[in-house]
């Protein structure tokens, strides 16, 4: 695979898939400008070697269909701040303006395209699109967009047999490091925290950690069924209860395997799926009906936090609890901050995107932590192991 640094982009024409799926308020303003600024490092490399850019990416879920609300011009304003200089706009990413605006691009200059989620063709992976988009003009086609490299999309994997050269972006590059760094070469104690609703989502990548981690931390909705499987009461807690068997074997192979696999000792309670919602406090297996779990609880911070703080490698993936409510958000920024803790004690970590990167930049620790993947769903099937079309795509 090429990376970014071995390629001379001067005086060529670089066609970027970077994720700009950013978040936006009512106002069509950026609220999370974290995928943004991944990708600047990429943007420059090309510019200061003299070449020029066509910036293609999705925004939201607009289903083939042309949607105001998705549309990519809401961030062109900030885009040309952050690089510094206009960036054009083709108000379609296929089509004669984007052929236009794309061919008459100069060296140094930036051209962002629509989004490409405006046609149907992009995620079914149509290859008449992705030749379309390769016929912009573009010498080279860079990949910087991790997060989608899990998806066999037009943009992500299927343009790439159209070029001869096809490079991994900074972004591309860094993720697939540190995610061999962490399985690889992670150093133990190795801990790793899953968060998260469902086993049944985080099922491939606990079985994997079950070779590796030391420490494997369950907390979130996830860790009801495994307190269910165990003969607790859930109350009205989210529960699998078709994977309760599945909880058992998993506590078996971790015992099998001589892995710590720790599992809450008190939860924050809520009777109401709310912020509004009243509180109380439970020893593990104890929640009485009405009830659901919110949270992890004092007892269970403390424990976590020492685990974490002991160890010398850290992966999280997944929140502890209903962060979004602010009453319920304690846990998953008290495991933030263990993390940053660790990480200052020398430990190396890697925080797995989604709602645990989004606690640690809610915080300011983004600079505080190894590295905060941008791409939470693509990272977990790398590290379980998958093919990511977007990589093979990459690969000569």
């Amino acid at each position: 695979m090429k990376t970014l640094d071995s390629y001379n982009f001067s005086g060529k024409k670089a066609i970027i898939r970077v994720d700009f799926n950013v978040p936006l308020n009512d106002q069509f303003e950026i609220t999370d400008e974290t995928r943004i600024n991944a990708v600047i490092p990429t943007v420059k490399k090309i510019l200061s070697d003299g070449g020029s850019a066509i910036l293609m990416s999705h925004l939201g879920r607009p289903k083939g269909e042309v949607n105001e609300k998705f549309s990519l011009k809401h961030i062109v304003k900030r885009l040309s701040e952050v690089f510094e200089q206009e960036v054009k706009f083709a108000n379609d990413c296929i089509g004669q303006e984007a052929k236009d605006l794309a061919t008459s691009l100069q060296n140094g200059e930036l051209l962002l395209l629509e989004n490409l989620r405006f046609y149907n063709e992009e995620t079914k992976g149509d290859e008449d699109f992705a030749k379309k988009l390769a016929g912009l003009g573009a010498d080279v086609y860079v990949n910087d967009a991790f997060g989608t490299a899990h998806r066999a999309h037009a943009s992500t994997a299927i343009i790439a047999k159209f070029f001869t050269d096809k490079v991994a972006g900074k972004v591309m590059q860094a993720e697939l490091d540190n995610a061999k760094k962490v399985l690889e070469n992670g150093e133990s104690p190795f801990t790793s925290i899953v968060g998260g609703a469902k086993i049944s989502d985080k099922i491939l990548i606990i079985e994997k950690l079950l070779d590796k981690a030391d420490n494997l931390i369950i907390g979130g909705g996830m860790s009801y069924t495994f307190v269910k499987a165990l003969g607790g009461e859930i109350g009205e807690s989210i529960c699998e209860n078709d994977k309760l068997d599945l909880a058992l074997e998993i506590l078996e192979k971790a015992k099998e395997k001589g892995v710590n696999l720790v599992l809450p000792d008190d939860t924050l309670c809520g009777n109401d799926f709310s912020n509004d919602s009243d509180t109380k406090l439970v020893k593990r297996g104890q929640i009485p009906a009405g009830w659901e779990g919110m949270d992890i609880g004092p007892e269970t911070i403390t424990k976590f936090s020492e685990i974490i703080k002991d160890s010398k490698t850290v992966l999280w993936n997944g929140p502890m609890g209903v962060s979004e409510f602010s009453k319920f958000a304690e846990g998953t920024m008290s495991i933030a901050h263990a993390v940053k803790t660790a990480t200052e004690n020398g430990a190396f970590s890697l925080i797995g995107g989604g709602d645990s990167a989004a606690a640690i930049n809610n915080l300011g620790f983004g600079n505080d932590v190894s590295y905060v993947s941008t791409g939470g769903g693509a990272l977990l099937e790398y590290m379980e192991g998958k093919v990511l079309p977007g990589v093979a795509a990459l690969e000569d």
